[in-house]
């Protein structure tokens, strides 16, 4: 760094030392910086919030005839025909927030005022099971018994419909609320006031956008 001459030598001893000093609380937060996003990335995967889901899936079907008399072509349903199913499903979904990827872009700040914009959060099917034993369905003697193929075919729709109801769930808030818990203790052992901190998702970021795995 490049000095102005000063006259006095005590004036260039008192100059110096302030620069220095600035140059010191610079480096400080910086290391402090870095210090924080390393202790949030051992975060790692954040579990922020777990759902389980009880659903009974109901199907029926009729029994129908399709011909042609004449050259003109009929359906007809059979209303003795009809088969009926209900399958009682469970599922657990868990929610969490990945901060492997976590940098110094998710952090702004100003002046005393911090604010960690959190990865996206990410949703997970854990697991789903079906009661079999609580199973009911109804199959008349005219019609054939559910097969293999179609009970898993009711399975995949019932994960479909669970799927759907997420946005009763709350999820986003949920999730936010569950990493500030996390994250809030460990910026205040950082030297920052509660009231300083803000801890949200990055703007537009919505249902459409979070991420559904499935094991």
């Amino acid at each position: 760094m490049k000095y102005w001459l000063y006259i006095f030598t005590i004036c260039f001893a008192l100059f110096s030392s302030c620069t220095s000093q600035e140059e010191k609380v610079g480096d400080d937060d910086a290391d402090a910086m870095q210090m924080m996003v390393m202790q949030i990335q051992k975060c790692s995967r954040l579990y922020t919030s777990e759902y389980q889901i009880h659903k009974i899936v109901t199907h029926k079907d009729q029994m129908s005839v399709k011909g042609s008399v004449m050259r003109q072509d009929f359906n007809l349903t059979i209303p003795v025909g009809e088969r009926r199913i209900a399958i009682p499903m469970d599922a657990t979904l868990k929610t969490y927030i990945d901060f492997s990827h976590f940098s110094e872009k998710n952090v702004k700040r100003s002046g005393k005022k911090i604010t960690l914009i959190l990865p996206d959060p990410k949703l997970q099917m854990t697991s789903t099971k079906i009661n079999h034993a609580e199973v009911k369905k109804y199959v008349p003697l005219t019609r054939g018994n559910f097969s293999d193929e179609e009970l898993t075919s009711y399975e995949q729709q019932g994960r479909q419909q669970i799927i759907k109801d997420i946005p009763k769930m709350n999820v986003i808030e949920q999730a936010r609320k569950s990493a500030a818990s996390t994250l809030i203790p460990m910026l205040r052992q950082m030297g920052y006031a509660e009231q300083d901190i803000t801890i949200t998702f990055r703007k537009g970021f919505t249902l459409k956008n979070l991420s559904i795995e499935h094991q």
